[in-house]
């Protein structure tokens, strides 16, 4: 059985209409999200709008998040930055607030600041002195090239480094050869991008998805049939629920989650700050139109 396996979807952050942090609607996200049985919760990710939010305001989600869920689920805390320390500093806070794991994307800032291999590695081998199991995010979003090679020496040679999200193109290859060439210091290898890849990713060995937070009790049957060796029906549960997290994938974005949560009651604002456009409204109507067979908890949950 492996160590990290499941459906950890990512939890977005709610803002109220004038553009401020809605705290009482993260509490709710959180409690959907736990009430759609899903096996533990990321926080502050790029589908959380990371990039939008402040440093306070980052550390007091952090802090709401943690001692709302308050160990119902493992919670995955977000942390990438460029600069090392800050890192670090965000690890510290992240382990001493009860977070299970942190997640984290190689040194970047924009296009042409980027960490070398050897300065990625050091930067992950700071944080895993801090003493808090690291999810690696091989995520193209970051510019920064991460070989299977430089991933299994961080494996083997970082003792706190132990998951894997991997969402590069042809993830499903590059699971397999780290899988392969890694063995057993692969504790956790996820994918992500919404799960639009899942089904191969699963067939190269992934144990673990990390979508977004808009059907998460829709998706997670794929993972429970593949589990138990039944790839006709973990087929059957993903062409049913493929529409709907292609079009998320391709038309939506992030949005998709906190539209299908305002229609469900769960939050009262699907706002997202300066400069990110709202949902044109016919992609939104297709995205309900996609959803609403699907029958999801968070279409119905404060409802």
């Amino acid at each position: 059985m492996a160590k990290y396996e499941g459906i950890w979807p990512v939890a977005p952050v709610s803002f109220n209409d004038d553009g401020s942090v809605d705290y009482a609607g993260m509490r709710r996200i959180l409690d959907c999200m736990i009430d759609q049985g899903v096996d533990g919760i990321c926080i502050l990710a790029n589908f959380s709008e990371q990039f939008l939010i402040s440093d306070a305001e980052r550390e007091e989600l952090t802090r709401v998040s943690l001692e709302h869920v308050a160990g119902r689920v493992p919670v995955i805390v977000t942390i990438s930055h460029y600069s090392t320390p800050i890192v670090v500093e965000r690890a510290q806070l992240a382990k001493d607030l009860g977070a299970a794991q942190v997640m984290m994307m190689p040194p970047y800032h924009g296009a042409l600041l980027k960490g070398t291999a050897e300065q990625t590695f050091e930067q992950f081998a700071r944080v895993g002195d801090v003493g808090i199991p690291i999810m690696i995010q091989d995520a193209p979003l970051s510019g920064v090239d991460l070989p299977v090679p430089l991933l299994v020496r961080m494996a083997r040679e970082i003792e706190m480094v132990k998951l894997f999200k991997i969402e590069c193109p042809r993830a499903a290859n590059k699971l397999r050869a780290l899988i392969a060439e890694g063995g057993d210091a692969i504790e956790g290898p996820f994918d992500g991008e919404e799960a639009i890849t899942l089904l191969a990713d699963l067939d190269a060995g992934a144990t673990g998805t990390m979508t977004s937070a808009m059907i998460p009790d829709q998706i997670k049957p794929v993972l429970t049939h593949w589990k138990a060796g039944d790839r006709a029906a973990a087929t059957a549960a993903y062409a049913r629920i493929l529409p709907a997290v292609n079009h998320e994938n391709r038309q939506c974005g992030f949005l998709s989650a906190k539209a299908v949560m305002v229609e469900g009651g769960v939050i009262k604002s699907e706002f997202s700050r300066h400069p990110i456009p709202a949902l044109h409204p016919a992609t939104r109507a297709m995205l309900m139109d996609l959803v609403r067979p699907l029958d999801p908890v968070a279409l119905r949950w404060g409802k």
